[in-house]
């Protein structure tokens, strides 16, 4: 459209008539949700900031004129907000900024998209994991300003579009531009460090989730949504592995068949480090089951395997050529 000449979203005689915006799409997950709905005949646009151009449009969602006239020229029928700080440790540090994007960019994401179906990304974090599972209906309390900030960007959608959609999903992970992307590929730092033991946090109990099972689920639900109306509120999609990570990067040796024999399991938060965060705030996921939207979660080693090696393949090619 005349508005978006960037990279694979120009316009052509044969656009899907589904149109949807992704922002966030430079992140972790929004390259993976842009996939999915490429790959299933949907006129994608995907936003960014700083990453964005050339392959996606630039805005800044703090600015709500920008915000306006993207959603007015693009006219989505489905919106899937991936953008947020979701970084507990930062949103500690940089807090205002990570109030602005998780809680007043999406409300003004909602107060712009009425009459179409938003679908804000949120987190496990907006409980505080004392008393698991937690389901849709389950009372929250975050523990950090990362959970609270999440929460209450919650609120902002549901309030200012009624018919927005909220699906909290536990920590990511996937296919990585840099392995700090996530919090489990992230642990390959430590896996790959072999003969120099290190410790690795065996208390808080999390649940991997790939970021293609999730955008799959944002799929399921758009297409489901443009069928029925009444598809909106809470829903939970989870992976279905109970791992710390200790667990996980044992794993993820195994994966690439190297030792793990270094990694000495945490069995003690220390005290005063960081956000503080659930020890485990298990997502119940049987709303989306029972609506057959449910996506069965790609095992961990499999899924892990899959994220890092291209990465790793990609970083031994540049070596190779440029050293």
């Amino acid at each position: 459209m005349p508005g978006f000449p960037y990279g694979d979203y120009e316009e052509s005689v044969d656009v899907p008539f589904r149109r949807v915006l992704v922002t966030g799409a430079t992140g972790l997950l929004g390259r993976v949700v842009c996939k999915e709905f490429q790959n299933n005949q949907w006129h994608v646009l995907g936003s960014g900031y700083s990453r964005a151009r050339p392959r996606f449009l630039k805005c800044n969602l703090m600015d709500e004129d920008a915000v306006r006239e993207v959603i007015h020229e693009f006219q989505p029928h489905v919106i899937v907000h991936c953008a947020a700080e979701r970084r507990p440790d930062v949103v500690e540090r940089h807090t205002e900024a990570a109030m602005n994007l998780n809680i007043h960019a999406s409300a003004t994401l909602a107060k712009e998209s009425a009459g179409m179906f938003l679908i804000y990304i949120s987190t496990d974090y907006v409980f505080d994991g004392r008393n698991p599972p937690y389901g849709e209906n389950d009372a929250p309390n975050p523990l950090n300003l990362y959970g609270k900030s999440k929460l209450e960007g919650e609120r902002e959608v549901l309030n200012h579009n009624p018919g927005a959609a909220v699906l909290r999903v536990p920590i990511l992970y996937g296919e990585v531009e840099r392995v700090d992307e996530s919090a489990v590929t992230v642990l390959w730092d430590r896996v790959q460090q072999g003969a120099e033991s290190c410790t690795v946090d065996h208390c808080q109990q999390r649940f991997p989730t790939y970021v293609n099972d999730v955008a799959r689920v944002c799929r399921l639900m758009a297409e489901r949504r443009l069928q029925d109306p009444s598809l909106r509120g809470i829903f939970h999609y989870s992976g279905n592995e109970q791992m710390t990570k200790y667990e996980m990067a044992c794993a993820i040796a195994d994966a690439f068949n190297l030792p793990s024999s270094h990694l000495i399991p945490l069995t003690e938060q220390p005290a005063g480090e960081g956000a503080q965060r659930p020890h485990n705030a298990q997502l119940e996921c049987s709303r989306l089951e029972s609506l057959g939207l449910g996506v069965e979660p790609t095992p961990f080693k499999v899924a892990v395997r899959d994220s890092l090696w291209p990465f790793l393949y990609d970083k031994r090619w540049r070596q190779t050529v440029f050293h």
